[in-house]
């Protein structure tokens, strides 16, 4: 098969990248808080904060991202079910940092570790949709596929 070299083609949305990097550290922090769990050793669950933080760092920068893939013209219509799963999330996220930051086992147990795993579960599913809150953008007629 032939490509045309020099072709215009669609370009992509950016932001699914960062809101796949920001989703691997929420679910990295189910890990980190079951660890906690199983051997009561602190660094663990300042582990989980961290990465809980960086997730919601990396989910800040992905709205931005997103809103300069609409000023670039690179998404499409927004996926609301997706956008609101994304938001609930990052909802589920900023209460567990908070939960997070309580003093020694309270810190994780019993109320960090299931708002993580239901986080890791939402994400799960997020990620199984694509990481894109946006659809496909289509074509400008007279555009070459």
């Amino acid at each position: 098969m032939t490509r045309q070299i020099g072709g215009a083609r669609t370009p992509r949305p950016l932001h699914p990248l960062f809101v796949g990097l920001g989703g691997a550290l929420l679910m990295a922090a189910l890990f980190t808080d079951s660890m906690y769990f199983s051997n009561a050793l602190m660094q663990w669950a300042n582990f989980s904060a961290w990465l809980i933080t960086g997730g919601l760092v990396l989910a800040l920068i992905a709205a931005l991202v997103l809103v300069l893939d609409f000023v670039l013209g690179r998404a499409g219509p927004i996926s609301w079910p997706d956008f609101a799963l994304l938001a609930v999330v990052a909802i589920l996220s900023i209460v567990n940092v908070f939960i997070h930051t309580r003093d020694g086992w309270r810190s994780v147990v019993p109320s960090g570790i299931t708002v993580s795993a239901i986080v890791a579960i939402l994400l799960l599913v997020a990620g199984l949709r694509g990481w894109c809150v946006t659809g496909l953008k289509m074509p400008a007629q007279g555009d070459i596929a």
